[in-house]
């Protein structure tokens, strides 16, 4: 019987609780706004998905990692992978009606590409993350990055045409494959590694703040290394476009976080706040859809502002009552987890999932 390890789930609860901010900033907050609690807001941008995304890939290898599967248990454990991406790619294609930044619909793209990847030896996951960022920068010398976008509202025009679609989704979507499906493939590399052995966490550590350091310190001194407003650009862009600078930033961010986390389960995993934190992990893609439909019409009602996803349209909120809302939010989501996970095993989407992709049944 396999033993959870706390620690990604304490990691999945960190990343909600960000993917809150990040969301509620993004439609009621200042996108421009880098100082004061502002700033602070927006330092959660990129960094929560990035971390959602790797340890996506690490639930992935998390189910397979064991050496002696029969051919009958991969052929299994490929189809319950599979219909779990179509799970995410359908409802995310469907949610994107409602939250145009979704990020379900790639989800359900890096799983199912993961699907090949499964069982293969570990480093080649990494030669995999390499070249997915190589072909990201690969087609922008062929296709402008901005094309299908409005920055000035954050909408993609031709979305729902086959060509928009196709290059929102592979190309400069908010989560496109190319590149972040880098990060998934990351995330099944530390999935392989042995995270009981202390030694892998500080070794995670120290990578990753070896790289933010450097990261950081190159960003920071950009203006200085050069003077070419396009290089500048590229090793200071934020999220959008996802350039090498941040694709490494963010990275080294997760592995920090990850790392941290798997520290702070393996001190308090029996404590009942642990266990709260961790349920709520557990719950992500319930926690994700919640907060996109009830958090953002509470957050309009409280702010007195139009639910409108023309996202530049009024002026910001607070950033108080932003960041005190997604607190809120994030309290009342463990509560509902708490509860629930006392008499069901899975969130209720994640269940839906679970029943869609290999008929598990939620209770106990």
């Amino acid at each position: 019987m396999k033993t959870r390890i706390i620690g990604f789930d304490l990691a999945r609860a960190y990343a909600i609780f960000g993917m809150f901010i990040v969301n509620f900033n993004t439609v009621f907050g200042s996108h421009t706004d880098h100082t004061g609690l502002s700033g602070f807001l927006n330092l959660f941008n990129g960094n929560s998905s990035t971390l959602f995304v790797m340890l996506a890939g690490m639930g992935v290898s998390l189910m397979t990692n064991r050496n002696d599967y029969t051919p009958e248990e991969i052929k299994n454990i490929k189809s319950i992978i599979t219909k779990r991406s179509w799970f995410l790619f359908v409802l995310g294609v469907v949610f994107y009606l409602w939250w145009p930044a979704d990020i379900l619909h790639f989800y359900g793209g890096y799983m199912h590409i993961a699907v090949l990847f499964i069982f293969i030896p570990k480093k080649y996951l990494l030669y995999a993350a390499a070249t997915a960022i190589l072909v990201f920068h690969m087609l922008l010398t062929i296709i402008p990055y901005e094309t299908g976008w409005n920055f000035e509202t954050l909408m993609y025009n031709d979305f729902w045409t086959f060509t928009g679609f196709l290059r929102n989704t592979f190309y400069n979507g908010w989560n496109s494959i190319f590149p972040w499906i880098a990060f998934f493939f990351l995330g099944m590399y530390l999935g392989r590694l042995d995270w009981k052995d202390s030694k892998t966490p500080k070794l995670v550590l120290i990578t990753g703040i070896s790289v933010c350091l450097i990261t950081c310190l190159i960003q920071s001194f950009a203006t200085s290394i050069t003077q070419d407003k396009d290089l500048i650009f590229y090793l200071t862009a934020d999220y959008i476009p996802p350039f090498l600078p941040f694709m490494l930033g963010t990275a080294s961010f997760g592995l920090i976080l990850i790392s941290i986390s798997i520290f702070i389960g393996n001190s308090v995993g029996e404590t009942k706040i642990a266990k709260i934190l961790a349920s709520t992990g557990q719950m992500t893609l319930t926690h994700y859809v919640a907060h996109l439909v009830l958090g953002l019409i509470f957050l309009s009602i409280i702010t007195g502002k139009t639910l409108s996803f023309d996202l530049l349209k009024e002026i910001p909120s607070n950033p108080m009552i932003i960041l005190t809302f997604a607190i809120t939010f994030f309290l009342l989501s463990c509560t509902f987890s708490y509860f629930w996970a006392k008499k069901y095993k899975n969130g209720p989407l994640e269940t839906l999932m679970r029943k869609v992709s290999d008929g598990h049944k939620n209770g106990r």
